[in-house]
Parts: structure tokens; C-alpha cells; sequence
């Protein structure tokens, strides 16, 4: 019997449902097949060229792999969130690039960006990871940490009794930091003597000036100290030169020993004071070959008559080492005292959809001859070692006399001499009388 006109034969239907289904089957696999193939393509396509090329889907396969046996078995439920898990793996996977790349969650991103706001008290030491370890750079003298006796390369093992390892630069920043008047207990390993110090500090508002101890020293000699680096940096240079000038300079030292850095502007600023106009500073290179940013001399005065020394150390750090290899490589300054610290790289923040960010290491500063800073540090031209603690005492010494005090101290120590001071002025006397002998015989030639 005939269907009628518009009716369906639904048994009629049945093989060719099937085959369409097949079809849809087929086309959902297909599909998804190929989303596979561009993800790893993408994936192949964003990863460094090398040997590990090929296997960038295949670790996030096992990422992924691990993140689910985490989520399915481990005995505290309430921490295998998705959320927890993955920005878990994303600190720990920023903080094993460098000491100073790092996840932020949204909380700490913004704290970070609103860092300025409120008042902080500090303790007046300046610190960074070095070997892993969390390590003292500088104590700022007349600080609470410098009046501790806190020494450059001091290691910093634990911050009110809890253990600094595996804690981030930012997270051991933000344990130290607190309102003034307040209190905070480290425990410090001294390595050279594997001493073990624990000290109760109480956090104070930082006011350091940037230059100190102007003072003129023999044959015309003048002496000043940069503390550290900040805005008001170059002005403060400016009137110490310009006092120096008037006092009959005929050479000069600047002490950068234990200062820790500052900003990039000021060590810029302070550089150009003293090469050519024009002349490279510093540049910042990161994974491509050409510089993502140089820096030259700029302003109009460059004091280029007279010979110049730098006393460096292992406490001489970032905006230090700026100035240092600058003037160095220019032929400027002769640098005396000991390799610097070794602190120079930019860091970027970028920003993530959630409110989260990574602060990540993107460039690294060299000097005008492509050395670069960071892990390395600036090499003096004159070796001369001093011990941390001469220096601390040093820095009590110069304290005392300021005050009309005696220079033994309570234990009747005797005075320490400050051997690299006397080296740097030894060196430029030296070259004071070599270029004095080179213009009497350029006169005398001139006159025949």
C-alpha cells in the first residue's frame, strides 16, 4: 500500500538514520581532532626553537595529567581547587627563573600598586636572593639595621621565626616592612665565620641623605660619598663639587662602598657629570639581539679636567654598578676596593584578566662595553680586600668624630685604617704627577 501524498515511511528511513548519524559521528571527531592539532600547533609554534621544541603539548598534557591527580587524591580536600592548584604552579614556576620574577595574585598585585599609599617604616637594609639564599646587600648607616650590626652578605635564615626558604624577594619585603616603632626579629648567618646572630630590630622611618662626608684631602684631593641614589642625588653632587671646586680640586674620589642603588635616573645623572655629551651610559637588552634602551649623557656640564677615583665593594649594587662600569669603560675613574655585587636586570609587569599579574625579568643592563652587570658584577682595576666588619667600624669611626667622641670603641679596639681610601689616593697622586710631567714636557717642546 502506497504512503500517502506528504507522509513519512518511517521504516523506509531507518538505514539512511544511521548513516547519518555515522556522518555526525565522524564530523564531531573530526572536529575535535583538529581542535587537538591546532592547540599543539599553537603550542609548538610559541615554544623555543631546540630540542624541547616538540614536547611543549606533551608536558602540558602531563600538567594537566598531575593537576587532576592532585585534585582527586590528596588528603586535604579544601586545598586542590582549581584556582589554588594553578596559581600555586604558576608562583612556583615564575620564582624558579630568577629571585625577582613573580606571580602575583590579585590581593598582592594590588598591594604592589598601591605601595605608595600609607606610611611604612623600615629597617634601613637593602636585600636580594643570591645563591637562593636571602642575602643582605647593604644596612644604610645611622638605620636600625646598620645600628644591629648587620654586615653586607649577611644571609637572613628566618624573619620572626618563621624560615626564609623558599620565600619570595616581595614576600620577604613585605615580612620586614611595618609601621614605624614596631618590631620584627631576623636570625642572620654570617658566612665567613658561620656565625649565627638573632636580633630584635625596631622599624623607624628611613631618611638617609644621598651625599656625605665632603671633604677636601691632601694635594688637592677631594672626597665624597654617595649613600645612595635617589632624586635628589645629582643636586646634592652638584653643591659638593661645586664646594670642592672652590676649595682648589685637583682630583677626586667617590665612595660608592655599600651603596646599595636607587634609582636609574639619578645613577644617569650623577654618570654624565662626567663623560662627554652624548657618550653611552648604560643600555638594557633583553632576549633579541638589538638594545630595547640606551641611555645617554645628556645636560651641559661635564666635568672632564681632573683624574677620578671609585671605591667599590661587595655592597656597591644596582645604581652603583651603573655608574661604575660606565665611568670605567669610558676611561674616567679607576675603580678600587673589591667586586661589586652583581645586581642588574628590568623587570616588567604585566597585568593578567583576573587581576592578577607576573613581575618578569625581560632585559638585564650592560655597560657601554656590553658587559653585563647582573650575577657578575663591575671588577676593580685595584684590588684592595677590606673586611665588612673594618668597614662597619669605619663608618662607627667617622660616627664618633663627628660627635667629639674618642675613636676606641667600648671594647678599646684600636682605630681601623681605611686601606682602600688610602690606595685610591696613592693611585691619583700617581697619575697627577704622570700627567704634570706630560704637560712640562709638551711646554718644553712648544718652546723649541
Amino acid at each position: 500500500m502506497r504512503a500517502p501524498r506528504g507522509a513519512v515511511n518511517l521504516n523506509c528511513m531507518k538505514p539512511r538514520a544511521r548513516t547519518f548519524g555515522h556522518s555526525i559521528g565522524w564530523a564531531i571527531l573530526a572536529v575535535l581532532l583538529a581542535g587537538n592539532l591546532l592547540v599543539g600547533a599553537r603550542l609548538y609554534s610559541q615554544t623555543p626553537s631546540g630540542g624541547e621544541r616538540d614536547t611543549a603539548y606533551e608536558k602540558m598534557a602531563l600538567f594537566t595529567r598531575v593537576l587532576e591527580q592532585v585534585r582527586e587524591h590528596y588528603v586535604d580536600e579544601d586545598k586542590t581547587t582549581y584556582k589554588d592548584l594553578i596559581y600555586g604552579a604558576l608562583r612556583g614556576m615564575l620564582q624558579s627563573l630568577d629571585p625577582h620574577s613573580q606571580f602575583m595574585d590579585p590581593e598582592v598585585y594590588s598591594e604592589m600598586k598601591d605601595d605608595t599609599a600609607g606610611e611604612f617604616g623600615g629597617l634601613g637594609i637593602v636585600i636580594s636572593i643570591k645563591d637562593g639564599i636571602l642575602t643582605i646587600v647593604a644596612p644604610m648607616e645611622d638605620t636600625p639595621g646598620f645600628r644591629a650590626g648587620l654586615l653586607p652578605g649577611d644571609k637572613i635564615i628566618e624573619i620572626d621565626n618563621e624560615p626564609t626558604d623558599g620565600v619570595t624577594l616581595q614576600e620577604a619585603v613585605k615580612k620586614l616592612r611595618g609601621p614605624p616603632g614596631t618590631k620584627v626579629t631576623i636570625k642572620v648567618l654570617r658566612p665567613k665565620s658561620q656565625d649565627i646572630k638573632t636580633v630584635e630590630l625596631v622599624r623607624a622611618r628611613i631618611n638617609v641623605p644621598s651625599v656625605k662626608d665632603v671633604a677636601m684631602m691632601e694635594d688637592g684631593i677631594g672626597y665624597l660619598r654617595i649613600v645612595q641614589f635617589n632624586e635628589p642625588t645629582a643636586k646634592a653632587l652638584q653643591d659638593a663639587l661645586d664646594k670642592l671646586r672652590a676649595d682648589g680640586l685637583r682630583a677626586l674620589i667617590i665612595d660608592l662602598r655599600n651603596n646599595p642603588g636607587g634609582l636609574l635616573t639619578s645613577a644617569i645623572e650623577v654618570s654624565e657629570k662626567f663623560i662627554k655629551r652624548g657618550e653611552l651610559v648604560v643600555y638594557t637588552q633583553g632576549r633579541d639581539a638589538k638594545p630595547q634602551q640606551t641611555f645617554r649623557a645628556k645636560g651641559r656640564v661635564h666635568y672632564m679636567d681632573f683624574p677620578i677615583a671609585i671605591l667599590v665593594n661587595g655592597g656597591s649594587a644596582s645604581a652603583s654598578e651603573i655608574v661604575s662600569g660606565a665611568l670605567q669603560d669610558h676611561k674616567r675613574a679607576i675603580l678600587v676596593g673589591e667586586k661589586t655585587f652583581g645586581k642588574g636586570s628590568v623587570q616588567s609587569v604585566l597585568p593578567l584578566e583576573d587581576g592578577s599579574a607576573i613581575r618578569l625579568t625581560t632585559a638585564k643592563y650592560y655597560t657601554p662595553s656590553k658587559r653585563v652587570i647582573n650575577e657578575r658584577g663591575i671588577e676593580p682595576d685595584v684590588v684592595v680586600p677590606m673586611p665588612p666588619e673594618d668597614w662597619h667600624k669605619l663608618l662607627l669611626q667617622r660616627s664618633r668624630r663627628e660627635n667629639s667622641l674618642p675613636d676606641e670603641d667600648a671594647t678599646g679596639e684600636e682605630p681601623v685604617v681605611d686601606t682602600q681610601l688610602e690606595r685610591a689616593i696613592v693611585v691619583l697622586k700617581g697619575i697627577m704627577i704622570f700627567e704634570a710631567k706630560g704637560q712640562a714636557e709638551m711646554m718644553a717642546g712648544n718652546k723649541r
